[in-house]
């Protein structure tokens, strides 16, 4: 789609911008002109921090975390339980349980979720390398941290089964109601599950 008096260069940045998540053709060209009217103060630093992140930006060999350094920071931070791996689908998991300062261990990015659908077979994720940490002998746990969706649980399983010779336990987190939520607000699904996952008062 043509934007009248916007040159190729404009065009282009409304076209990238509008391939981001959640911004179509006309979010994209409000961002174009925003970027555009906040030249010095947002544009400028922006393309720099973009330039720097596409430069440094690497995917760590172990958890599959997004840093600027393999191992990354989680990897190589002495103060975390050693012990224990946060399996997680994707690196956006990873983040919201580190601001929920949630987990205390280390993580394990699969890289998604199995699915017949979108043909995402379990050699498409991370699991043979999940299987090679867990057997080392200082891993006592694996939290499974997965989507609640019939992917999620279908992957939960898979790694549930494999890593039954492993000296592990697998664990999972609870399913429910959240903080703050109000039961008649809530979805059957997670009622169901908040039910099916209550421990001893």
């Amino acid at each position: 789609m043509s934007h009248a008096s916007a040159g190729p260069e404009i065009e282009r940045l409304i076209a990238l911008l509008a391939k981001l998540p959640g911004l179509g053709p006309r979010s994209a060209r409000r961002a174009a002109l925003h970027l555009i009217r906040k030249r010095e103060a947002l544009m400028a630093p922006l393309a720099a921090a973009l330039a720097e992140a596409a430069e440094r930006i690497t995917i760590c060999e172990t958890c599959g975390n997004i840093d600027v350094a393999s191992p990354c920071a989680i990897c190589t931070d002495a103060r975390r339980d050693e012990a224990v791996i946060c399996v997680v689908e994707q690196v956006g998991d990873l983040w919201a349980l580190e601001r929920a300062g949630a987990i205390s261990g280390r993580y394990h990015v699969l890289g998604g979720a199995l699915s017949a659908l979108d043909g995402v077979r379990p050699e498409d994720l991370s699991i043979e390398k999940l299987l090679a940490r867990a057997a080392r002998p200082e891993i006592t746990e694996v939290i499974l941290a997965l989507s609640a969706t019939v992917d999620g649980a279908t992957t939960a399983h898979y790694v549930i089964d494999r890593l039954e010779g492993a000296n592990v336990q697998v664990t999972s987190i609870a399913r429910g109601v959240p903080v703050g939520g109000e039961l008649d607000y809530l979805d059957d699904g997670t009622l169901a599950a908040a039910v099916k996952s209550r421990r001893p008062f």
